[in-house]
C-alpha cells in the first residue's frame, strides 16, 4: 500500500526580526504562495498542508493558504511539534514532510529526492542537512507519522518542542539517512526570509527574473545569481545565523 505524503508547512504572523514576513509580496506571489505551490511541485507529495497558530491573527494565513489550495491546521504557537503533531493527524499522513514558510525558493527536486530516500531506505527520518551544505532556505525533512507520534510523545525541552525535529535528529533509536552532502560552499548562500536585507535580496532577485516559478532549481538561481554577484552580497551580513533546529 502506498503511503500519503502530505507536506505540511509552519507559519505564523508573528516574526521578532521581520512581522507579517510570508505575506510579503514578491514578484507575482506572497512569499508564502510561492513556498506552498512549491510544495505541490514535490515528486511524491500527495498535499500541502499549513500549520498555523490558533490566534485570530494567522486568519490572514488562513486565507492565503486557501487562495493557493493548500489545507489548513491549527495548533499551539509555542508548540509546533504539537501543531505539527495535529495537522499530522488531520490530514492522515502516513509520512510528514517539514518545510519553513520563509522559504520562498524551496526546490521541489531537492525535497522529492529527501522523500524517496526516507521511503526507499525504509528510514524514520531522512533530510538534507546533516551536515548543512544546501543553500539556507532549501531545507527539507521528511519523517514518519510514527515517529513523529514518538517525537511528540517524549520531547520535553521547548527547544525540541519549537523546532520539530531536534528530537528526531539526535535520538539514537532513530532511523535516519542524509543526501550526500554537496561541494562548495553552497551553504553560505542565505535564501531565506528572516531580516530586512533578506526582503532587499529576493526583491532584487525577483526584479531581475519576475517568474520564479517551481522549475527554477537550485542551480538555475545559482546561474542566475552568477550573472548578479550584486544581489547575492545583499544579505551576507546574516550567512552566519544558525538554522533552527539544527544540531
Amino acid at each position: 500500500m502506498s503511503k500519503r505524503s502530505i507536506a505540511i508547512i509552519q507559519a505564523r504572523m508573528r516574526s521578532t526580526r521581520l512581522p507579517g514576513k510570508i505575506l510579503k509580496t514578491l514578484g507575482d506571489k506572497s512569499c508564502l504562495g510561492h513556498v506552498i505551490t512549491r510544495c505541490k511541485a514535490i515528486p511524491g507529495i500527495d498535499n500541502v498542508c499549513c500549520a498555523i497558530p490558533e490566534e485570530p491573527q494567522s486568519d490572514l494565513i488562513a486565507e492565503e493558504t486557501l487562495k493557493f489550495g493548500a489545507l489548513v491546521s491549527r495548533g499551539d504557537e509555542h508548540d509546533v511539534l504539537g501543531r505539527y503533531y495535529k495537522a499530522a493527524q488531520e490530514t492522515n499522513a502516513d509520512v510528514i514532510m517539514r518545510i519553513t514558510s520563509d522559504c520562498p525558493l524551496t526546490d521541489p527536486y531537492v525535497s522529492g529526492k529527501v522523500l524517496r530516500a526516507l521511503l526507499e531506505g525504509d528510514y524514520e527520518y531522512a533530510c538534507n542537512n546533516m551536515p548543512a551544505s544546501y543553500p539556507h532556505g532549501l531545507d527539507s525533512e521528511a519523517f514518519t507519522f510514527d515517529a513523529l507520534e514518538r517525537a511528540y510523545r517524549t520531547a520535553s525541552t521547548p527547544h525540541e518542542r519549537e523546532h520539530v525535529t531536534p528530537w528526531l535528529r539526535n535520538t539514537l533509536g532513530v532511523k535516519k539517512t542524509a543526501l550526500p552532502r554537496l561541494g562548495g560552499k553552497l551553504s553560505e548562500m542565505r535564501w531565506t526570509l528572516d531580516f530586512p536585507e533578506d526582503f532587499a535580496f529576493f526583491e532584487a532577485l525577483f526584479k531581475v527574473q519576475p517568474d520564479l516559478g517551481s522549475m527554477y532549481g537550485y542551480n538555475e538561481i545559482i546561474d542566475l545569481l552568477s550573472h548578479h554577484s550584486e544581489i547575492a552580497k545583499i544579505n551576507l551580513i546574516h550567512h552566519n545565523v544558525s538554522r533552527p533546529g539544527i544540531a
